[in-house]
């Protein structure tokens, strides 16, 4: 005689579901035990120091700044000139 159906359908939805998580963290898994990508550790092989782009970011900081405040000055005389519009 034939196993209840449900039960048959319980243990293959089962295997089925753990299958397909096998199968989709499996590259994962792999990945983490042997990496292919040295990561991070390229920046301190190459000895360049982080402190040197401070000074460069700073500057683009700045530009950005005086650009902002630009368009800003450039917004509020547009729309101050709206109400004058009206007469």
């Amino acid at each position: 005689m034939a196993p209840d159906q449900t039960i048959t359908t319980f243990v293959s939805l089962f295997f089925g579901v753990s299958a397909l998580i096998l199968i989709m963290f499996l590259p994962a898994l792999l990945e983490l035990k042997k990496p292919r990508d040295a990561g991070p550790r390229n920046i301190t092989e190459n000895n360049s120091n982080p402190m040197d782009l401070l000074p460069l970011q700073s500057i683009e900081r700045e530009e950005k700044h005086r650009l902002d405040n630009e368009i800003t000055k450039r917004i509020v005389e547009i729309i101050a000139a709206l109400p004058n519009l009206e007469s």
